[in-house]
């Protein structure tokens, strides 16, 4: 396909080389665009990792799952990664947010025809973001109401093996994935782990809710799984000696820079932390988010039986309430 065209639907092939089987309960994740914790003197590149789940709904029938679909700078990159794989957009039954931010969202629209899974207190959030904070603009809420939400919390089963796994701090309602997969327990973290550096200092480089809670959630994430795909960074380990042990290479090409790379500068920079100001403020929106998730309740999608979220049968044509 070529690069900045939409793949034509029509002619691209659908479960051929990433199919599915009824026969194989067992769910898998592959990445299908690597996260890349890049800055800049000149601003963020925001590359965070899109991943494709693809596993059995309740009923045993095949599904796939796109968590993080990215911003609108990896568009087409994210159309190229599905055409390889033979499949389009429409080949994507859901789409799961570990966040609201402006780099995890902002292709949604791509999906247009799926429901979007998103935490209910991140929801909230998105319609009233803090004034400092820069990651939710004020649109953030209207791009994301536009579309089917489907609701989701901890312990949710999205897929046989797959479950939601709350992860606040970074922001009020982060949420990953836990596949239970043939390497172990796989956990998509999003920006409750930035990079791999984060599971061993513990600290999240950017928040914008709760300090300790991040702490928390990153302890936590370290501890129950064998391998970790962080927000913006490599698919990764901990090891037995607490060290990193890296699943996938580094690959990146840069280009249009200028005619030589003299002028391009690399720096080393030293672990920080970034927490938005006045971000005790946040505090007080809590009790906002659970009066609005609350009064949803019962008017959008929630969790049954064993806490399977129906999501499958959410039509995204059916007028909102």
């Amino acid at each position: 396909m070529a690069r900045g065209r939409q793949a034509d639907e029509s002619q691209v092939p659908r479960r051929e080389s990433s199919t599915v089987t009824r026969s194989d309960s067992t769910p898998r994740a592959e990445v299908l665009l690597q996260g890349y914790s890049l800055d800049t003197n000149a601003g963020l590149a925001g590359f965070c990792m899109v991943t494709l789940v693809e596993g059995l709904d309740a009923n045993g029938e095949p599904k796939r799952i796109l968590f993080d679909p990215a911003h609108v700078g990896r568009r087409t990159l994210l159309w190229d990664a599905l055409a390889r794989r033979g499949l389009g957009p429409k080949a994507i039954d859901g789409v799961v947010l570990s966040h609201s931010h402006w780099d995890h969202i902002q292709n949604i629209d791509v999906f247009a025809h799926a429901p979007i899974m998103i935490h209910p207190y991140e929801r909230a959030y998105s319609l009233k973001p803090h004034r400092n904070d820069w990651a939710t603009p004020a649109w953030t809420g209207a791009i994301l109401e536009r579309q089917r939400l489907v609701e989701v919390s901890e312990g949710d089963q999205i897929l046989q093996g797959v479950r939601v796994v709350e992860m606040p701090g970074h922001t009020p309602g982060g949420i990953g994935l836990s596949v239970e997969s043939e390497a172990g327990l796989l956990v998509i973290a999003g920006d409750a782990l930035h990079h791999a550096r984060v599971a061993l200092i513990g600290e999240n480089p950017l928040v914008f809710w709760d300090r300790e809670a991040a702490r928390s959630t990153i302890s936590r994430v370290v501890k129950m799984a064998d391998v970790i795909y962080p927000g913006h960074d490599r698919v990764f380990r901990v090891t037995k000696d607490h060290s990193i042990e890296y699943l996938e290479e580094f690959q990146m090409t840069i280009s249009n820079v200028s005619d030589s790379l003299d002028d391009l500068d690399f720096e080393v920079v030293k672990p920080s932390q970034w927490i938005m100001p006045d971000i005790q403020e946040q505090r007080a929106a809590r009790a906002e988010f659970e009066m609005a998730a609350g009064a949803r309740r019962g008017q959008v999608p929630g969790s049954v039986e064993d806490c399977w979220v129906q999501w499958w049968e959410v039509d995204p044509e059916v007028p909102k309430r």
